[in-house]
């Protein structure tokens, strides 16, 4: 998914903030919080619920939110005091404030062609990227979960256009498919429940989107 605000495109699935000649440059927990604020557009989210979703299970100081907010201002040239994106609620959290746009593709270029697709833990969502896409602990793995039973490279998604596959990366505490543990790749579908040790997520695929390019206004 690829969204529109100003000079700005977010691509969703490349994790890449853009303009008309350049990538702009964001951390991955930066990036994070920007898709959430741009998703939950114009919904004010808390601080609580931004820390939750950002640091899982892990105690930050509230600097650090304030921190990402602060670069991604930077890195949209926007200002606190005159938002044109992202504004403070005082004493709560903040929203995002600017006019976006979706741009939806129906016939994406061949080598972009495969299923749209994520894993969902609670509220939360990980875009899988075309290839391989390693779940685990580590910082730079492709889909971080930083919950206590999941190894530092746990498992891999394979996203090919045949479809995908799960496999475990000798991980401790095991990867199941359902009730099934995976001892070698399997395929996978939509719905199906993962279980990385004792964390439950589910994986969710749809159809890629249509072949004109359009743009949908959209405020929330």
């Amino acid at each position: 998914m690829k969204i529109r605000f100003g000079a700005f495109t977010l691509d969703l699935d490349t994790r890449q903030l853009l303009t008309a000649d350049h990538e702009v440059h964001l951390t991955p927990k930066a990036f994070e919080l920007l898709a959430m604020l741009v998703m939950d557009r114009p919904k004010v989210l808390s601080k609580a619920v931004l820390q939750q979703h950002l640091w899982p299970e892990t105690y930050v100081a509230e600097a650090n939110l304030s921190n990402l907010v602060a670069e991604i201002r930077e890195a949209l040239d926007d200002r606190p005091r005159t938002p044109l994106f992202v504004r403070t609620a005082h004493g709560f959290g903040y929203a995002f404030c600017g006019t976006a746009s979706v741009v939806k593709n129906a016939a994406p270029p061949a080598e972009d062609r495969g299923p749209m697709c994520w894993l969902e833990w609670g509220t939360q969502r990980f875009p899988l990227s075309r290839g391989e896409n390693v779940v685990g602990r580590d910082p730079d793995v492709g889909v971080r979960i930083d919950a206590t039973t999941i190894s530092r490279r746990h498992a891999r998604l394979v996203v090919t256009d045949e479809g995908v596959t799960l496999e475990d990366a000798g991980s401790k505490n095991g990867t199941f498919r359902a009730s099934e543990r995976v001892t070698t790749p399997v395929a996978i579908a939509d719905g199906d429940a993962i279980h990385f040790g004792s964390l439950l997520v589910t994986f969710r695929v749809r159809a890629a989107l249509g072949s004109t390019e359009t743009q949908v206004d959209s405020t929330g």
